[in-house]
């Protein structure tokens, strides 16, 4: 982890489930309880004004992570620590809005996390009202401000959300977020609604406003080049695990663990034309009936008889902090780039 002192820590965060049919269904078909680990024992932690990404496969715990981060979901164990405080202890206090404030979330679709009775204007200035950062005319004049930080115009303000493209209503999103001048903000795959030029345009602003501002961001994707573009460390989920958290250019110069290869393998590259890799095998298995072992096993080319029984503890190699026998024991160890 780096030295700095991190804005956001999370340690041991564990969100389970219960998915369990109700209790007289139970008893006529005799089903016991069921309960689905959709994260389990995640710590990170996110410097001040740097970028922290989560990448997985669909399935893999992603958006419940950025749930518990932002105090939308409660963790059945472990904590988040906002500079420091406890963030779901500090919702309970009178200062819960303070703590509020500071913290905010880019949805993955513009257009559902957008009200579509009220105007772009409204809804910006939803924010401002709720934590009473403006009234009367500075409000107004605060959110032709946000909506030109964005790249949109005054009178954007006065439109529905229908009436613009996928990017401009992202853009909404953003500047909806930054209404209340908030620190850390979670982005829930905010560009993969999107088409790749107007990707690119979307991440180009919002590394912009985290220079400018000195934001500091959980970002959610799937798409490899996304995160290589935006991130500063790299946390590889597989089945609500860490399986490998590493500085940017070690995890792509120097993946230790199977599943973060198979997912750079499987990504599509410019230079891949003549290019052969192993096809990907299988799916992430059902987090309610887990594999034993390792979760990873059943999918991995490096098996062996320990990664069935043993569940891999996390250990340190260089910057890497990575859970797999193989990588333990030197297996299928790749070169450096």
């Amino acid at each position: 982890m780096s030295e700095q002192t991190p804005l956001i820590r999370a340690e041991n965060l564990t969100c389970v489930f219960d998915v369990s049919k109700p209790w007289l269904n139970r008893v006529i078909e005799r089903r016991e309880r069921q309960f689905l680990t959709a994260a389990r024992n995640v710590t990170f932690d996110i410097p001040k004004g740097k970028t922290f990404a989560l990448v997985g496969e669909s399935g893999s715990g992603k958006s419940t992570i950025g749930k518990m981060a932002v105090g939308l979901l409660r963790p059945t164990s472990g904590k988040v620590t906002v500079d420091g405080t406890d963030l779901f202890g500090a919702l309970k206090a009178s200062s819960a809005s303070a703590l509020r404030r500071r913290i905010q979330m880019i949805f993955q679709s513009p257009y559902a996390s957008l009200n579509p009775r009220w105007r772009v204007g409204d809804i910006i200035a939803e924010p401002i009202r709720a934590f009473d950062l403006a009234s009367g005319d500075a409000v107004g004049a605060r959110v032709t401000e946000l909506l030109e930080q964005v790249g949109l115009a005054e009178n954007d303000g006065q439109k529905y959300p229908h009436e613009f493209s996928g990017g401009q209503r992202q853009r909404i999103a953003i500047a909806r977020a930054l209404a209340s001048n908030p620190e850390f903000i979670v982005c829930d795959e905010p560009t993969s609604a999107l088409d790749v030029s107007v990707q690119s345009q979307v991440l180009n602003l919002m590394k912009d406003l985290q220079r400018d501002l000195g934001l500091t961001y959980l970002f959610i994707s799937h798409d490899l080049s996304v995160v290589r573009y935006m991130a500063d460390q790299i946390g590889v989920l597989y089945l609500g695990q860490l399986v490998e958290t590493a500085n940017r250019e070690d995890l792509f110069n120097n993946p230790q663990h199977p599943y973060t290869r198979m997912l750079m393998d499987a990504a599509p590259r410019i230079d891949a034309f003549g290019r052969t890799a192993d096809a990907v095998k299988g799916e992430i298995p059902d987090p309610i009936t887990p594999p034993p072992g390792c979760p990873f096993h059943p999918r991995c080319p490096l098996v062996d008889n320990r990664c069935k029984t043993e569940v891999p503890k996390p250990f340190q190699t260089g910057e890497t902090n990575v859970a797999c026998h193989a990588a333990e024991e030197g297996r299928g160890r790749p070169e450096a780039a």
